[in-house]
């Protein structure tokens, strides 16, 4: 039996430096005083700090598969793969760049040794403009199973919650429409793991009516149409945060799982029994703030008076573990 270990991160702003040749001329006009003071040896120094995280993760050996969101292009990546090669890790990228308004996209790196990449698909979720995008990723592992990943970053909170809530709302019934696609395609026992920032929480409904997830398992694998199981639920019940806002803990980064990881004859499912998954919200010691609320320590940018080289992120990284069957 194989076990793989499984992060989404939300990286907080890789942006590529300021005057980078990847940038579209419309994105260096629109990201001119943000990316004020950006150049190369800030990239690098945010590139060394996530790396000092992620290669901590799966105890010191790195995910097999990492999804993260807030990447700039397949350059900022590269960089990012060529610092953690202390794991020994033989990772690929997928990766579509998005006419995102701020140019960040959603990446997967996974171990090539373990999983084969097949195809890849993405929607941009609009708002009259191109916004975030869902992306999805089909590989196959060395048993010649197949697993999709589903990345997500939705639409952001910042013009208020109930405000912005349509927008996410928009991009939970497009996940589900895909859901159903994918049963359609390839059978309603396909494993599909999805994760990603939805800068909503389990209980919202963008999550429970429309992008169908719930905390009930046996809801999900009994139902004809596509729910899924929301795995964050504790974390959000033992007041765990992957964000923080106003010193209020918010888990808007989570997993979700098809009924095709939930059966006991799943050849590959979630690892744990009787409902205890092997879930975690990666809170590392050095990431976070102390006191009283312990949000993560941001890196942010030059140009913002929070700027702390010494930071990460202003989300923590969550892990699931999956198991195979030979």
């Amino acid at each position: 039996m194989d076990t793989y270990h499984v992060s989404w991160w939300n990286v907080e702003n890789l942006f590529d430096v300021e005057d980078s040749d990847w940038r579209p001329d419309y994105l260096q006009r629109r990201l001119r005083n943000e990316l004020r003071g950006w150049d190369s040896t800030v990239l690098n120094q945010k590139i060394s700090q996530l790396a000092r995280i992620i290669t901590q993760l799966n105890s010191g050996q790195g995910p097999d598969i990492l999804g993260i969101c807030e990447v700039e292009n397949q350059a900022v990546l590269e960089l990012l793969v060529d610092e953690l090669s202390p794991l020994n890790r033989n990772y690929g990228i997928a990766h579509h760049d998005t006419s995102d308004n701020r140019g960040i996209d959603i990446a997967f790196i996974f171990d090539e040794d373990l999983f084969t990449f097949e195809q890849q698909f993405h929607y941009e979720v609009l708002k009259r403009s191109a916004t975030r995008d869902i992306f999805q990723v089909n590989l196959r592992t060395r048993h010649g199973r197949g697993l999709i990943l589903i990345g997500n970053h939705w639409p952001a909170r910042s013009g208020g919650v109930l405000e912005t809530e349509p927008y996410r709302i928009i991009a939970a019934e497009t996940m589900s429409y895909w859901m159903e696609r994918i049963f359609e395609i390839r059978g309603r026992d396909i494993p599909v793991l999805i994760m990603g920032d939805f800068n909503d929480e389990p209980f919202n409904r963008s999550m429970t009516e429309y992008a169908l997830s719930t905390h009930s398992e046996q809801k999900v694998i009994n139902s004809r149409s596509p729910r899924l199981f929301n795995l964050m639920w504790p974390a959000k019940g033992a007041g765990i945060g992957t964000h923080y806002y106003n010193y209020f803990p918010h888990v808007l980064d989570q997993f979700l799982v098809s009924r095709g990881m939930l059966q006991d004859d799943s050849p590959i499912r979630l690892a744990g029994t009787d409902g205890s998954y092997n879930v975690s919200v990666d809170k590392l010691p050095e990431m976070r703030s102390g006191g009283d609320y312990e949000e993560p320590i941001r890196f942010s940018r030059p140009s913002e008076s929070s700027y702390e080289p010494q930071g990460f992120s202003d989300h923590y990284p969550i892990s699931v573990e999956l198991v195979e069957d030979d």
